[in-house]
């Protein structure tokens, strides 16, 4: 099957953002879409998407238009195994304690580590991006000062990396539910893989919308990778399904985003435990 990539650069962070969430409305669909400031030191974010059929020119020079990006450049990429590929490119990742690895590292563990096998196949959410691996540490740094959670939740799930890793160092349940029906799959297969299908469900829900979800709040530690936008509109849900004294780990927003996302929560009951920003991305632990 051919893959076609269409590829523009431009200067603003938070329009590149904005230009990945307008792509996904594309018609053929993309299959995949990324949002990555360059390390050249140009200061520029590299927008993407890639196509299993020709993407729609006049469409993606609309785009380009409307967001102040550089024309797009439409390529065919020769075929290839991609998944062999991003298994040779994809090494592993420390986070604290925790060693996110595909199967083909899986003798890579080190002693004393804390192991989470995601397959190059599922490669959203292994810890290489910026608010997953700040989303990981921030967990390992609330459990290195003590701190045990007996009921945790992963909304916007993705792969579910967060869930089992709280899974792994804590024992009671854990939750992680997400709005999209492939990434309830993607990550019940993974739960499944990591051998914690006994500890971890998997729902599919928006937001805080589903009765086990309510039925289960409130929650001791509710971690929450997704926008800004949506995580504004949460933030009163959120801390009603935040039980007294309990945390959220909150990702998914550009540095500059971070302050505004702040206000919502500070608004909504929650103080500012600690902030770790990883190149454009920001992680805010927050306490209700």
């Amino acid at each position: 099957m051919p893959t076609f990539t269409a590829l523009t650069t431009l200067a603003d962070a938070a329009r590149a953002a904005a230009l990945g969430d307008a792509l996904e409305r594309l018609e053929p669909e993309p299959v995949g879409i990324g949002v990555f400031e360059m390390e050249d030191g140009s200061g520029l974010w590299e927008v993407g998407g890639y196509f299993t059929e020709p993407p729609d020119d006049i469409a993606l020079a609309i785009l380009a238009q409307a967001f102040g990006a550089a024309e797009f450049q439409v390529s065919e990429l020769p075929e290839i195994d991609w998944v062999a590929k991003v298994r040779r490119d994809l090494s592993p990742v420390e986070a604290g304690r925790f060693f996110v690895h595909g199967s083909h590292d899986a003798d890579k563990l080190p002693e004393g580590r804390v192991g989470l096998l995601i397959e190059a196949s599922m490669a959203f959410g292994t810890g290489h991006h910026g608010t997953t691996l700040g989303c990981l540490r921030a967990l390992d740094r609330l459990d290195a000062a003590g701190l045990r959670c007996g009921n945790v939740v992963d909304i916007g799930c993705g792969t579910a990396v967060l869930a089992m890793a709280a899974a792994r160092i804590w024992p009671g349940p854990v939750l992680a539910s997400d709005i999209d029906a492939v990434a309830v799959e993607v990550a019940q297969a993974n739960i499944d893989a990591n051998g914690l299908e006994d500890r971890v469900r998997c729902l599919e829900a928006s937001g805080f919308a589903h009765p086990e979800l309510q039925a289960r709040a409130p929650f001791d530690l509710i971690f929450a990778n997704i926008l800004m936008g949506p995580l504004i509109d949460l933030a009163p849900e959120m801390a009603q399904a935040s039980a007294p004294g309990g945390h959220v780990i909150l990702s998914g927003l550009l540095v500059e985003q971070a302050e505004q996302v702040l206000g919502a929560y500070r608004a909504a009951g929650f103080t500012l435990h600690h902030r770790e920003d990883i190149g454009a991305w920001a992680t805010l632990t927050l306490r209700h």
